[in-house]
């Protein structure tokens, strides 16, 4: 089959290799689900009683489940995209100090995440379940999306987690990296020692060659012994 120059450098391209990484997708599966949370509880997850035209949760009708639900939904759609567009210019930051502090906090806050989920999945199924049945007309299947997804938002939270690990450990500096690496080039650099040795003195530390400019000078200035001369007899 043959593919068209023009679709063989779109799947190459930059954009489309940024939305195929793992930690972009996952990234994106946070978001959607954080929506649904927040769109389902919002929309749906208020309602009033057939004997009472005031508003109630639908989560055994505490208020305090509703609005968990809701601002922990809505933080976690604004950190998704904050971290996607940093996401964006992390290939393009060459301080290393300051990647490694953007790797280490999305570590922190995906774990962060995945623990608010975990308890607002164990509080929101527990105020269900202590629900009276039909005490709402409408509003069941919304409570029960937000719990479901609730629930996969801890999952796609945790390999969040994962990932950044992932990323961190491969990218963490080593501080004798740099010295080794410039030891060796120095190394390669410096020349065989068959190639000085018919022009370079032998040298015994790190003084040698002061010493033996100064034993040569010595050995030039120093004054000549007198000689003695036989006088032939008369």
């Amino acid at each position: 089959m043959h593919i068209p120059e023009s679709l063989q450098d779109l799947a190459s391209s930059e954009a489309v290799q940024f939305l195929r990484r793992p930690k972009t997708i996952t990234r994106v599966f946070e978001g959607v689900f954080s929506l649904i949370i927040f769109s389902s509880l919002l929309t749906d997850g208020y309602q009033n009683k057939m004997e009472s035209p005031q508003l109630h949760c639908i989560l055994n009708s505490n208020n305090v489940a509703c609005s968990f639900a809701v601002v922990a939904s809505f933080l976690a759609f604004l950190s998704c995209l904050a971290f996607l567009v940093l996401d964006t210019q992390e290939t393009h930051i060459a301080d290393t100090r300051f990647k490694t502090a953007f790797q280490l906090l999305d570590l922190i806050l995906a774990v962060l995440w995945a623990v608010v989920w975990f308890v607002g999945f164990c509080f929101l199924a527990n105020q269900w379940q202590h629900s009276p049945p039909k005490e709402f007309l409408l509003g069941s299947s919304s409570a029960q999306a937000a719990i479901a997804f609730t629930f996969f938002s801890i999952l796609v939270w945790i390999f969040q987690a994962y990932l950044a690990f992932q990323d961190l450990r491969n990218d963490a500096p080593v501080p004798y990296k740099r010295s080794l690496d410039e030891g060796g080039m120095v190394l390669t650099t410096l020349p065989s020692p068959s190639a000085t040795s018919s022009v370079n003195m032998p040298t015994t530390g790190p003084n040698s060659l002061s010493y033996a400019s100064s034993a040569l000078s010595l050995c030039l200035t120093a004054p000549k012994a007198p000689r003695l001369a036989m006088m032939p007899d008369n």
